[in-house]
This record gives C-alpha cells, structure tokens and sequence, in this order.
C-alpha cells in the first residue's frame, strides 16, 4: 500500500520567478512543511484574459467575454498576452531546470482549484494546502476570498503569503493600517530614506531536486472542458492572441520607419537579460539623463512589464545596482562608475521604484475609489466645483452635455485610432496599438489630453491601457490616470495640464517620433505642422496630400501655439472639466509640470465623424472590435444601447458558470455587490514607463 500524500497547490499569479520567490524558499528551507508533493499551477483567469482561443471542437465559451466596464474593450490585449504567454513558459522551463514543473489551466481561479482539489481526492490523492501570493485587485481579493472559502470546505490549509516584488517590504514601513498612508507622496518617500537601505536581501533560485517533487502529473485532473491547453508555447501565444488580435476594425499598417521600443519577450531569464544589459550599457547610470526619450530601446529601463507579471522584483534590482555602485561583480567592471556608489542614474531608478510602491500603497488604502469616475474623493466643498465629464453613454451623460454622447463616440474613435490631428497623442497611440509600449512622457500627455483637455471620462483611457499595454499594472495604470486627470492624490489636481504642442516642442525636437508612428505627416518641413497638420498652408498640405485629412480638415483640438513668442491668444480658454480656468502651477518632482497660462484652444468640437461600426457579436464574437453600442461607450453611437455582456458587467455583479450554486470570488449575481469600476500606465518603474 502506497503511502498516503499531501500534495501543496501552489497557485502562481504576478510572481511569475522561480528566484527571490518566498515560497519556493520556504520549501526549500524549511524542514517542518510536511508536504509530499508540489504542484506549481498558473491559472489564466477568465475574467481578465479572453478564453475562446482554447476551445476546441465548437465548444460554447461558458464565461462571458473579457471585456472592461465602460468601454467595452479586451481585458488582455494581445501584446500582454503574448508577453504572458512567454513569461508562463519561461517559469514552466525554469521549474522543470530545477526538478519541478508547472500546470497550465484557464478559468476561474476557484473553479480551477476545486476541479484539482475534487479530481485529486477521487484517485485517493490528498491535497493537504493551497497556497497563493497577496494580490491587489478587487477581483484578486475575491479569488483569494474564493480559494480560502473552498479550502475550508476541503479540509485543505490555505496560506496567503505577502507580495514581495516590490522596493520596500511591506513589514518594514512604519504604517500601521492602509489608512495612514500619507496622501503626497513626497510626504511618504521622506518617512522611509534614506531609499538605498531599506530593501530586504534577494532570495535564492532553488537548487535542483531541492524542491518537494512534484506531483506524477498522470494524475493530475486534465483541463475542464470546454478548454484544453496547448503543448507548446507558439500554441499558447496563438490562443490568448488570436481572439482579440483584430481589436479595431481596421488596424493601420506597421509605419515603415517607426520601430519597436519594446521587443523583449516575457519571463524571468529576459528579465535577468535586460537588467544586466542595462547596468553593463550604462542605461542604470544615464537613466536620469534618457529617461524622457520617446525612440528606441535604451531611452528608459523597459523592466516594467517584468516587474509587473513579477519576473523580476524590484529588490533584486535594487541589489544588482548595488553590486554595481559597491564593485562587488566583476561582470559590471567595464561599466563606467563601477564601484563609485550610487550615481544620479541609479538614485533616479529607486526613486521611481519607491513610487511604483507608492501606487500599490494608495490601492491598499482607497480600494474600489482607484475605479471610480470621481476618484478618491467622497464628496465635494460647497466652493468645489464637481467635475462634469462628458460621457459616450447616453444615461450617463448630462442633459447639457456638449458635444452630446454620439459625437464623443466618435471623438474616442479618433483618440484610439491616433487620427485626431495632434500629433504626438497620434503618435504615442498608433504606436501603442503597433507595440503595446508608449512612453511616460507620451503617456502622461495622452492622459492629460483626453481628461483635461477634451474632459472626457478618463475611464476611457485607463480601460484602452488596460487592453493594450504590455507592462499593465493595476495600481499603476488606473492611480496615474487618476492622478493626471485631477481625482487621483495630486496636490494640484485639475490645474495640472499638459500642453502637448510644447510637450512635442520640448520632448520630439525634430519631430521624429511624431513623423515615424504619423508617417501622413512625414512630409511636411515645419515642426509646428508636423505637430499640428492642421496649421500648415494650403500649397503645404497640397505637396504633402493632406488636404483632405481629417486630422486637418476637423481636428480634435486646436491648440494656439507660437515656437519663438508668446503663445497666440484670441481663442478660448482653457478649461477643465469642472469649467474652472487653468492656473500656473509649480514644477514638482517626479513629473514634469508646465505652466498653461496662454495656450488658447480655439475649437475642441468633431463633426461630421465617419462612424467605426460596431462589432456583431452574434456573428464574429472573436472580431475584436466594440461591442454592442460602438464600444466606445455603450449606447451612444447611432442609437445603439447595450445591455452589457453577462459578467462584472451587468448590474455590477458576477454571473459566471454556475453563479448559482458556486462561489467564483465570492461575488455572483444577487451577492457581494461590485462597484461599477474594479479594474485594474503600467508605468515602470513608474515614470519610467
């Protein structure tokens, strides 16, 4: 007779490594575990990375689509599922190097594990503890609410372990509870220098054999169907991309001269690759110096996507800097400034990982408010003037409203497809959707321009990053687009605008950014026709064929803008959402500010719009376009409403598979309310973006 086991599931979500990985060491440490056997198990959830892709033989999905709240668009869009794809296979690859593997399952995360747990037990196999990383994300907090849930019911221990992939562990910040977090963040970073002493010690990659083994996987329950799981990694790729590939309904050709600032694949090896590239290139050291660059692979770290799914952590790029300034690994000796101590390159990086660390503190603090349309705020001053954000929606938008909810479908059209005659908000999106990658810089004009300069619901935008950016991050994106917006903890809140015209004066100064990603344009010798098509001259535009261009026949904006004067007044000025006027307003760290006093906008209107139709979901369910309504805001395109799809989307609750009978996160139709925005810049290193 065999004897008896205690398997351990542990479930991998954003700590995708196998080194400095606290509960691999704790195997490997501890002696007392009691565990038999391992099962290392990744779960690609269904309610945030679409699963039609695994369906084989015209089974029927039995999980509603993917799809954000308010626009409607792809949870995961393909470059971050590419990118996860490869980063789940480097860990399978990487497990197995050391004795161990890794399952593969798509779904629920509760109903995963109970398929094992009950799968398990029939062929007399114990499962004796599930154990999982601390995740924010309202929907994270549910699937670990789900898994403790069902682990009791089980008989099974369940552990939830502290994230460790960020600059500063939790445990060593003098904050008592979520709610004492200073809300400026300078407040904060002064509570915990000096930065280069705090983070903990990196913890070691396993040595082979030295983890329990893993489970004879013979026995471990296949796949539920209607999904299996691929067997190679091109099969992986393939059926997380390939349903929301076609995520506009035209999307526009590669420009001949633009080239990709992120072409790294995901995983823990090309996350090691680019660190010790980048201390050996001296990119760590001239961080401070490149970092608001916008062409090419060396202008910024480009480890946040990494840092983002948890390949890398940010201690064990606190600790390779360290090697480097302390000239402790000869590896780096041929870099300048080894052995020097920090330089203004690698103090720019801790900085900006301590706000990366900042972000997901703010998420623990205000919760669900990340996602709300008014933000962090519970209600306003009789002297405050709540902002009034036009909306695609026609229920939700004002009576006086203007433009009205159909053209502002049509304005958001434009904004996604980069075709609304400004040129670097055009570049940075067209290049965002060719990529998965914009820079901080191009991030922060982008945001400022759709909440502060056409005072749009900057939701919109938070749920389009979502979709398209490789280095996503849940607390980073949707707490930066707040910030920027002016309802996030930004001191200067609604007076912080960018004026994108100087921005691309400052940042593109011979306009090769804008040219490369808005190749229309390439024709045209003046920087502020370049910037703005719309500003050349009749026989300019002619020469270039852009007489007839939307983007200057019925820009967007228009923004008054003088290279060698003061800027041109005569046009109206300037105004946030709530109708205040803008102010000057200081230069404060860890963003670059400007003063707007002067920039006249003289026409922010979109008429005559050829409509994007909408996607048939009835027909083409995998077309990738927007649903029912436009997608761009549901029920504001050519009379067109949307009910929502079942899901997070529909009266504010769950109603996946089984949603009666079985608790999916704890939150299913007719319990555990969801607020209408729970979701999750994936900026870097923060601004590094």
């Amino acid at each position: 007779m065999s004897a008896p086991t205690k398997i351990l599931i542990y479930l991998l979500r954003r700590d995708i490594r196998i080194a400095d990985n606290p509960v691999l060491n704790h195997l490997v440490s501890a002696t007392d575990h009691g565990f038999t056997h391992l099962l290392p198990v990744y779960v690609f959830p269904a309610n945030q990375t679409e699963l039609s892709g695994f369906i084989r033989d015209g089974g029927k999905n039995p999980y509603p689509e993917a799809r954000s709240s308010v626009g409607g668009y792809w949870r995961c869009g393909p470059h971050r599922a590419k990118f996860m794809a490869e980063a789940v296979w480097d860990l399978k690859k990487s497990l197995e190097s050391v004795g161990s593997g890794l399952v593969i399952r798509v779904g629920m995360v509760a109903d995963v594990v109970r398929s094992l747990v009950e799968g398990l037990a029939e062929k007399h196999q114990n499962v004796g503890g599930v154990w999982m990383v601390s995740h924010e994300g309202t929907e994270e907090k549910f699937d670990e609410q789900a898994v403790s849930a069902l682990c009791d019911g089980k008989g099974a221990d369940f552990k939830l372990w502290v994230d460790e992939k960020y600059f500063i562990d939790d445990r060593d910040v003098s904050i008592d509870k979520p709610q004492d977090l200073p809300d400026v963040f300078t407040t904060y970073r002064k509570s915990v220098e000096p930065l280069r002493e705090k983070p903990r010690a990196v913890l070691p990659r396993p040595e082979n054999a030295s983890l329990p083994p893993i489970l004879d996987l013979s026995v471990v329950p296949p796949q539920t169907p209607p999904f299996s799981i691929p067997e190679t990694l091109e099969g992986l790729v393939e059926a997380l991309t390939g349903p929301v590939k076609n995520f506009l309904p035209s999307v526009p050709r590669f420009p001949k001269k633009a080239e990709s600032a992120h072409p790294f694949e995901g995983g823990e090896t090309a996350a090691h690759a680019r660190l010790s590239h980048l201390i050996k290139s001296e990119g760590m050291k001239n961080y401070k110096d490149t970092r608001n660059g916008l062409i090419g692979t060396e202008f910024s770290t480009k480890l946040s996507a990494y840092l983002a799914q948890g390949c890398i952590t940010a201690r064990q790029i606190h600790h390779a800097l360290l090697s480097y300034e302390d000239g402790t690994d000869s590896t780096f000796e041929q870099a300048e400034g080894y052995g020097a101590g920090q330089n203004d390159g690698t103090a720019a990086i801790r900085f900006e990982l301590l706000w990366r660390d900042y972000m997901r503190l703010c998420h623990q603090k205000f919760k669900h408010k990340l996602f709300r349309l008014e933000g962090f705020k519970d209600g306003y001053k009789d002297d405050e003037k709540k902002p009034k954000w036009k909306s695609a929606v026609v229920e939700q938008a004002s009576p006086d409203q203007n433009p009205g909810p159909g053209e502002i479908s049509s304005i958001l059209q434009r904004f996604m497809a980069g075709t609304t005659g400004m040129g670097l908000i055009d570049a940075s999106q067209r290049e965002m959707i060719h990529t998965g990658y914009t820079s901080n810089r191009a991030r922060q004009n982008v945001a400022s321009f759709l909440a502060k300069h056409l005072g749009i619901d900057w939701r919109y935008g938070a749920e389009w990053y979502e979709m398209l950016l490789v280095d996503y991050d849940v607390s980073s994106n949707w707490a930066n687009w707040q910030y920027v917006s002016g309802v996030g903890n930004d001191p200067r809140g609604e007076m912080r605008i960018f004026n994108p015209v100087k921005q691309a004066f400052d940042y593109d100064k011979e306009g090769r950014y804008v040219r490369a990603w808005v190749p229309e344009v390439d024709k045209l010798e003046k920087l502020e026709n370049v910037f703005q098509a719309w500003t050349a001259s009749e026989d300019e535009l002619r020469a270039a064929g852009l007489e007839d261009n939307i983007m200057v026949t019925d820009p967007v904006k228009r923004i008054e803008f003088s290279v060698d004067s003061k800027p041109r007044r005569g046009g109206r000025q300037l105004t946030s959402p709530s109708g205040s006027e803008s102010k000057p307003f200081e230069e404060q760290e860890g963003q670059d500010r400007w003063n707007d006093r002067g920039a006249q906008q003289t026409s922010d209107k979109s008429q005559g719009v050829p409509s994007i139709p909408p996607a048939n979901r009835t027909s083409d369910p995998f077309r990738g376009g927007p649903p029912r309504g436009g997608g761009f805001g549901r029920g504001g395109r050519n009379g067109h409403t949307s009910s929502g799809y079942q899901g997070r989307h529909q009266g504010g609750y769950y109603t996946g598979p089984e949603a009666s009978t079985r608790g999916i996160g704890g939150a299913f139709r007719g319990r555990y309310p969801l607020p209408a925005q729970e979701r999750h810049w994936g900026a870097p290193l923060q601004h590094d973006g």
